[in-house]
């Protein structure tokens, strides 16, 4: 299979399809691909039929209303030559040819080691709720949310407005810290007290985190620090975001503390290739909006345009700036791990065997941590925190993929 266009946009996220409006708007063909099988990232899984605000409403009726290839169910896992990547799909690989690429690979959560992290139940607070949206029974479950960021409040709403039963939320940033967040941010403070409207009687404990998951089978009760013993069904935990940066740096992109480097126009080091949302940064989705914008239409020729978005990035960014310092995780979240637990669940690495190493390079060479099917989207955020570790490049197949997509790129 293969595509031919303008402009190819990588992520249907909200960064990724205010990009690829701002193509199509200008007149130029542009194709949309994503792993998943409907557009809309992880704030907007399948809300094309009901959305559940006004903002999401809004820009998928923008989407509808102009002409986009979306390509879904494709995972991009390689460029052979520079205009073209190799994308997975269920029928097969699929070239895609272009003369710009937006890259809005978004982020994911990052997970932190303790003691019963790997019993069945305990998941991210993100991925459980990407479960119930796609048919997971929450309804009367014992829910526990945990970690970091203003994720845990949007979820905890959301498995609550489902039926679940949310015994209390966990935040690991201290009062004094949540406090100054609140006062920098009067728009964005007003959007977390509506959430807690919709969380009236959970409580919701500041300096306080899990210190141990317990349960034989699965998952039956958890240990906080500040918060004693609770007895639960779901463990919902997850230490704010890790921008997906692996594509980035497979095509050539610099990166700097984990997030690609763009100039004002959102291009990355490489020519032609822009990057907007979370893999620049974790700044929450009115940036990411308006950096796909920016990005759009810079990648259709329209710079001047673009600038006139400048301020209001620019006024978004100040808040990511006061978003990544409040949720900045703390020193003691660094000692949760003991000896025998595992922090590379995919090759059963445990912490003893990772902290006499001294690098990734190292502990790869020596334990495997980071060689197994996730290739290092788990643990990679876990040892960047704990030791200090980076990855030191990044080989294709970015994605895991089936041997026979390979053998036909070879043949190619």
């Amino acid at each position: 299979m293969g595509n031919v266009c303008d402009v190819v946009v990588v992520g249907a996220g909200p960064a990724g399809l205010a990009a690829a409006w701002r193509v199509a708007k200008s007149g130029l063909a542009v194709s949309v691909v994503d792993d998943n099988p409907t557009a809309g990232g992880q704030i907007w899984r399948g809300e094309q039929t009901k959305p559940s605000s006004e903002v999401a409403q809004e820009w998928l009726e923008r989407i509808r209303s102009v002409d986009i290839q979306m390509i879904n169910g494709a995972r991009v896992f390689q460029q052979p030559e520079v205009g073209v990547l190799l994308a997975e799909t269920p029928e097969g690989v699929c070239e895609l040819k272009f003369e710009s690429l937006v890259l809005a690979t978004g982020a994911r959560e990052r997970f932190l080691p303790f003691p019963g992290w790997t019993l069945p139940n305990v998941m991210g607070a993100g991925g459980l709720q990407a479960l119930v949206k796609t048919g997971l029974p929450i309804e009367g479950k014992r829910v526990v949310v945990a970690g970091s960021g203003p994720l845990l409040l949007a979820v905890a709403a959301y498995l609550r407005g489902r039926g679940a039963n949310v015994l209390l939320i966990a935040e690991q940033a201290s009062s004094m810290q949540l406090l100054r967040f609140g006062i920098g941010s009067f728009s964005k403070s007003s959007q977390a007290f509506a959430l807690k409207r919709q969380l009236m009687g959970v409580p919701y404990r500041s300096g306080c985190w899990v210190l141990e998951a317990h349960g034989t089978e699965k998952l039956e009760r958890v240990t906080l620090f500040r918060g004693g013993e609770v007895a639960c069904d779901y463990l919902a935990c997850g230490f704010h975001l890790v921008p997906n940066v692996e594509l980035a740096e497979l095509l050539g992109c610099a990166t700097e503390e984990g997030c690609v480097n763009v100039d004002e126009y959102q291009q990355t080091t490489v020519k032609k290739v822009y990057s907007a949302g979370e893999s620049t940064g974790i700044g929450g989705l009115e940036l990411s909006l308006v950096e796909g914008e920016i990005a759009g239409l810079a990648a259709a020729g329209k710079r001047e345009a673009a600038q006139k978005l400048f301020p209001i990035r620019q006024k978004h960014r100040k808040f990511a700036d006061l978003l990544n310092r409040t949720f900045a995780l703390r020193d003691e979240l660094k000692h949760l791990a003991a000896p025998e637990t595992i922090v590379c669940r995919c090759e059963d690495v445990t912490f003893e065997r990772l902290r006499v190493q001294q690098s990734w390079r190292a502990a790869k060479l020596q334990t495997r941590c980071g060689m197994g099917p996730c290739q290092g989207r788990v643990c990679g955020g876990a040892v960047e925190f704990l030791f200090g570790w980076r990855a030191e490049s990044v080989r294709p197949p970015v994605l895991p993929v089936r041997v026979e997509s390979l053998i036909l790129e070879e043949n190619k």
